[in-house]
């Protein structure tokens, strides 16, 4: 019996990958973060996968969008953990940038997912927010670009991030020691060609002075809600302290969006939290809701956005149609006026 030579396809990424080395993270190349990482060694989309035909880097091909007519400062928050925080502020930032806006992410998480998941280097050694923070260094001296979607940047978490909540309380002005750096960068940049579009500040899943640095910052609010049991839950606490962030540090923020993650059309459960969250919410609620998927999960292993890693899929069309409804509502909506009655 004779054995045939597959022959190769075009555009499919022959021959298939290798084994995954040992000691490598997301892959056959050295994860973000670690000593060997180099952006300029890793595969191009095709090679990492096979199945996918190749996506060249830095072509935008999609229709642009209205842009806004100043920054929009989003905070990207939610005190429960699991809820695609992360997941949603790099894949809307990504939506928003393949269609001609200019987004920076602010990394504020000291896990870093953010950072990992888009291919920017924070290592030990990388300047990142926590300079800025902490040192007071220039936001434009810590900025990278994406490499795999033009208009794209990002200010890293490091490692360091994580004892910054206790480096910040002895400093003057803790609490706005974000809101300062971002206003001077946003200044710098407001007569450029170089503008931003929006901002988007990922917060960890905590209200320690990271997110609340966050919130001084922000304009509005963006709040990621899994369609799973006890879904309110976390956002109730979290509405009261947006509301003390209001009468005390900053008045101007507001609640404008609010995205269902984790959606599964078959189940009765996630049409009942919809539905609930709908109730609760109103209009500040995306039409789209984000649905379970694995291309969504896989893709942060090969560090990209599920937008770049596949844009044909369900999650990655979702998040383009949850963007372009950001990218309509141009005025954040009025003030939240929270409900903080508890759940019979």
């Amino acid at each position: 019996m004779t054995t045939q030579t597959p022959t190769p396809q075009p555009g499919l990424g022959w021959p298939p990958e290798p084994p995954v080395p040992r000691g490598s993270a997301f892959g056959p190349w050295p994860a973000p973060g670690t000593r060997d990482y180099d952006p300029s060694n890793r595969s191009p989309a095709s090679e990492r996968r096979p199945d996918l035909p190749a996506r060249p880097g830095y072509v935008r091909t999609k229709a642009a969008w209205p842009r806004p007519p100043s920054p929009r400062v989003i905070v990207v928050a939610n005190q429960k953990g699991g809820v695609g925080k992360t997941t949603t502020t790099v894949n809307l930032a990504a939506a928003l940038a393949q269609h001609g806006a200019r987004v920076l992410i602010v990394d504020l998480d000291p896990q870093g997912n953010a950072s990992t998941a888009l291919r920017i280097e924070h290592g030990d050694g990388t300047p990142g927010v926590y300079d800025a923070l902490v040192d007071g260094t220039s936001l434009a001296k810590l900025i990278q670009p994406c490499p795999d979607v033009a208009g794209l940047f990002v200010v890293p978490a490091s490692i360091d991030l994580a004892g910054a909540e206790v480096e910040l309380v002895p400093l003057l002005g803790r609490e706005s020691r974000l809101r300062r750096a971002l206003d001077s960068h946003l200044q710098e940049l407001t007569e450029s060609a170089d503008r931003l579009d929006y901002v988007f500040l990922d917060c960890p899943p905590s209200l320690g002075l990271l997110t609340i640095n966050a919130l001084v910052a922000g304009q509005e609010m963006l709040v990621p809600i899994q369609c799973e049991y006890y879904a309110l839950e976390g956002v109730r606490q979290l509405l009261r302290n947006v509301e003390l962030i209001q009468a005390h540090l900053n008045a101007g923020l507001s609640v404008s969006t609010v995205i269902l993650t984790m959606y599964d059309a078959r189940t009765r459960l996630s049409a009942g939290v919809a539905q609930e969250v709908r109730d609760h919410f109103g209009d500040r609620v995306l039409r789209t809701a984000i649905p379970r998927s694995v291309r969504i999960s896989e893709a942060p292993s090969y560090s990209q956005s599920v937008m770049t890693y596949d844009p044909s899929s369900p999650g990655a069309m979702s998040y383009d149609e949850a963007a372009a409804e950001m990218a309509r509502r141009n005025e954040p909506s009025q003030r939240l006026q929270t409900e903080t009655q508890e759940a019979s």
